[in-house]
């Protein structure tokens, strides 16, 4: 049996988004225990020229919402990456897995050679759908991923590697 790109894609978004969000439920949880403010948490960086937690988030909502519309053909969602508490941040993973929910197999499946265009840093970059996918869109997926997480342990959030991967 093959694996469609709808199954490579929309069900791996959603759970990685879910368990990003059980991951901020516990480091909210954490910062309320300890009597942290929260901010620390989520304007926490791993280096100084690194991005701070809510923009990992906000990157791994961009490039799974992104992904989904590209290989639907469809536009891709605007938000307005104002995030800055958890809750903040928790809704808007929310949305994006709303929108993940409301794009369809049939709308991805057979998208493996769509042409996909996007600017990075002011650069025109093409792709074939399912390059696009499994080469640019989930590694970077996962590196914003870990990244939230690395963040978040090195701040003393006891969390582990099943936190990062959910439910077997």
């Amino acid at each position: 049996m093959s694996l469609s790109m709808y199954q490579a894609s929309i069900p791996v978004f959603i759970r990685g988004l879910g368990n990003l969000s059980a991951i901020l439920d516990k480091a909210a949880t954490h910062a309320e225990a300890k009597k942290i403010d929260p901010s620390v948490f989520i304007n926490a960086r791993l280096a100084p020229d690194m991005y701070p937690l809510s923009r990992q988030v906000q990157i791994a909502s961009d490039v799974a919402k992104g992904c989904a519309a590209r290989l639907a053909g469809i536009e891709v969602p605007s938000y307005e990456d104002n995030e800055t508490t958890f809750p903040e941040l928790q809704a808007r993973i929310a949305k994006t897995v709303a929108f993940l929910q409301s794009v369809s197999p049939p709308q991805i499946d057979g998208s493996a050679d769509r042409p996909i265009s996007l600017k990075l840093r002011g650069k025109e970059v093409s792709f074939l759908g399912q390059p696009y996918l499994l080469s640019f869109v989930l590694p970077n997926f996962y590196f914003h991923l870990t990244t939230t997480y690395a963040i978040l342990r090195h701040n003393g959030l006891e969390i582990g590697k099943p936190d990062f991967i959910g439910g077997i």
